[in-house]
């Protein structure tokens, strides 16, 4: 931490008590946080922290998104897909998009104009993204899209979204490419519905359907076709530790939580917090979060290093995560049947948990991802 981050925090901390806490089951009602919270974000400075000043971005560095992940997990919301829009989908933008892309969309997306999404995953396919049906086949100066996409965040407010698809159906991962779709008056762009899921239930996360979606061939991100299945692996490990910041920010919360419900709350006679089992289970929790945070630190300056591996990336993702859902649910324990209402934060965090483990890669695939390497 420095004094630039420290005043960065607080900045963060303000605009998340302000715009996110208060507003938790208006937006799970709507299945969707209000459109103006983006433009909001924007307007002070919130998005695309980590993005270069020239192309309207904070000129900040990955410290500057964990610290605004943490101060929305503090804030108890799961809500808002600041994580995909800026930590992610600007990104790809930055790292791969011509000079012309990125003077045309990063401004935009920093400033909430644009919200971005990035439609990945399929109905029958999840993490083996070599074997997509989705397809993008030029004709003379566009490509056509035909395909449908599932479990995307930001899916039913984006504006601009990176499709992976097949350029090329013969090939496997040489095959893939990303192709930048604007949502806005694209003929043939449908979105489905926003997914009632047990959990995240204010984050719009939607099916889109492409059919004959015609885009220009400018909008290839990248040199060439084929490059998108790499351009996909260099940034997972991004997005994976973006989760382990979130996750370890969760449980950061949840023990809290806790902590002050177990001393307020009485039973027989005296504070919850004071029996034994209470304070071991605490214990035990609080250790939980001091190791995944000493552990995520170490991840967090490799990755400023850009020392970071995609098997380093992998352990943070799946070890925190994991703990995250074990500690929530020893937490809810803990609350007795008040934890099991949803009026009570520790139950959406419980739920919310849960999907931790599976997003980004499951954590199947991430032992998988680690035992190449050993």
């Amino acid at each position: 931490m420095t004094a630039d981050l420290d005043a960065f925090r607080e900045l963060a901390h303000t605009f998340c008590q302000k715009e996110l806490a208060p507003n938790h089951e208006r937006w799970a009602k709507a299945r969707q946080v209000d459109r103006e919270l983006w433009t909001k974000a924007g307007e002070v400075g919130l998005l695309c922290l980590s993005i270069p000043e020239e192309y309207g971005g904070g000129g900040g560095t990955f410290a500057h998104e964990a610290i605004l992940l943490e101060e929305q997990a503090y804030a108890g919301d799961d809500a808002w897909g600041n994580a995909v829009h800026s930590g992610i989908v600007a990104h790809y933008f930055n790292a791969y998009g011509t000079e012309e892309q990125k003077r045309r969309w990063l401004p935009r997306l920093a400033s909430g104009e644009l919200v971005g999404a990035i439609a990945m995953t399929e109905p029958g396919t999840g993490s083996d993204l070599q074997n997509i049906k989705t397809r993008a086949i030029r004709d003379g100066d566009s490509y056509v899209i035909n395909g449908a996409k599932t479990f995307i965040t930001n899916g039913a407010q984006c504006d601009l979204v990176i499709v992976v698809a097949k350029t090329d159906p013969d090939e496997a991962a040489k095959g893939v490419s990303l192709i930048v779709v604007e949502t806005a008056g694209a003929d043939g762009f449908r979105r489905g519905r926003v997914l009632d899921k047990i959990g995240m239930h204010g984050q719009d996360t939607s099916e889109l359907f492409f059919d004959d979606v015609r885009v220009p061939v400018a909008n290839l991100l990248g040199a060439q076709e084929g490059q998108g299945f790499i351009q996909l692996m260099r940034q997972l490990p991004q997005e994976r530790l973006l989760i382990a910041v979130s996750a370890v920010a969760a449980m950061e919360a949840v023990v809290a939580q806790t902590i002050e419900y177990t001393k307020d709350r009485t039973a027989f006679g005296r504070e919850i917090f004071k029996f034994q089992n209470t304070k071991f289970t605490l214990a035990e929790c609080a250790t939980e979060v001091a190791v995944c945070k000493a552990f995520l630190d170490q991840c967090i300056e490799r990755h400023l290093r850009s020392e970071l591996d995609v098997s380093g990336a992998a352990m943070a993702k799946w070890w925190t995560t994991d703990r995250l859902s074990r500690v929530a649910d020893e937490c809810l324990q803990l609350f007795g049947g008040y934890g099991y209402m949803s009026e009570y934060p520790i139950s959406r965090a419980w739920t919310a948990a849960r999907v931790q483990r599976i997003f980004g890669g499951t954590n199947e695939i991430m032992k998988e991802i680690i035992s190449r390497t050993l």
